[in-house]
């Protein structure tokens, strides 16, 4: 490399770095003080209800819609029954680029039912008079867009949804979405990615609200064979900066590997093994949900001991 170029990469550096102290001073003043909770919802109450405890959060996904919207609810029931602290709904979206093959193919089998946003939003009015289970909607920034931020952040509140994840958000472009959140009392979840250097995850924990969603591995969803060595010193990296609950995802596919997350983090998120346990059973409604509720069941023990 020329001195030249030494000094333009310098230079992209620190004005990369600039910007993301820009970033963190606008966004941090969105959120209140050192992050404290003003009005708990659902999800904050949950985990401080077992960091009471000295548990961990058991918090299964599945994607709204799959296979059909009329079961989706049955498994969040069922779900529930397993063991489940709190639910991640996912949004079925045409183009879902942080999943991988199994959750894009439950997202396939959703919209063949052309489901939508404010279809999944009466689902979850419909759930509230049977659980009261904390539910994060996991989606992209599109349908949200699409709806508007404000309206989208009222309806949520008022069918009873504690939180949203936006993978494709990052907190430098979600100012907007800061602002109204909180208005409706709806946690603003973001993720923390083993790419992450200290002050993304500073800014990550600081406007993140519910929890902080860590993702293992580098890539998208999907059952792994093997956790990634990457966990352990995110989690650690976070603590520094945050005292807010820290849920880990992506990967996580067996009961073992449950338990080992579970020894660090604050929340185990469990979604394309249990998508694929849907998939092998669509065939019979009865048996999908034994087989789903053995599985949850297998994993929720994984969490808590």
């Amino acid at each position: 490399m020329t001195k030249e170029s030494e000094r333009e990469n310098q230079a992209r550096k620190r004005s990369g770095g600039s910007l993301l102290r820009k970033h963190f001073k606008v966004l941090t003043h969105v959120v209140s003080p050192q992050g404290k909770i003003k009005n708990m919802n659902r999800i904050d109450k949950k985990f401080q209800e077992l960091r009471d405890q000295g548990a961990t959060a058991f918090m299964p996904y599945v994607c709204a819609g799959d296979p059909t919207p009329e079961l989706t609810s049955k498994l969040l029931l069922t779900l529930e029954e397993a063991g489940a602290d709190l639910i991640e709904l996912g949004v079925p979206f045409s183009d879902p680029i942080a999943d991988g093959p199994t959750v894009q193919r439950a997202s396939e089998r959703a919209l063949t039912h052309r489901i939508s946003l404010q279809q999944i939003l009466e689902m979850v009015t419909t759930l509230r008079t049977q659980t009261d289970l904390p539910i994060a909607l996991m989606g992209y920034y599109n349908p949200i867009f699409r709806m508007g931020e404000e309206t989208f952040c009222k309806a949520a509140q008022a069918a009873g949804v504690d939180g949203v994840i936006v993978p494709d958000l990052p907190p430098e472009q979600a100012q907007s979405l800061l602002e109204v959140a909180p208005k409706y009392n709806l946690a603003t979840i973001f993720l923390a990615a083993p790419t992450s250097p200290p002050e993304r995850m500073q800014l990550i924990a600081s406007v993140s609200t519910g929890f902080i969603y860590c993702v293992s591995v580098t890539g998208v969803t999907g059952a792994r064979a093997m956790l990634s060595d990457e966990i352990a010193p995110m989690i650690s990296e976070l603590r520094k900066h945050t005292d807010k609950p820290i849920s880990v995802g992506f990967g996580i596919s067996t009961p073992d590997q449950a338990r080992q997350v579970a020894q660090t983090a604050d929340g185990v998120i469990v979604g394309s093994a249990i998508v694929n346990v849907i998939e092998d059973n669509m065939d019979n409604e009865t048996k999908l949900l034994a087989a789903v509720k053995q599985f949850a069941s297998d994993l929720a023990i994984g969490v808590k001991t």
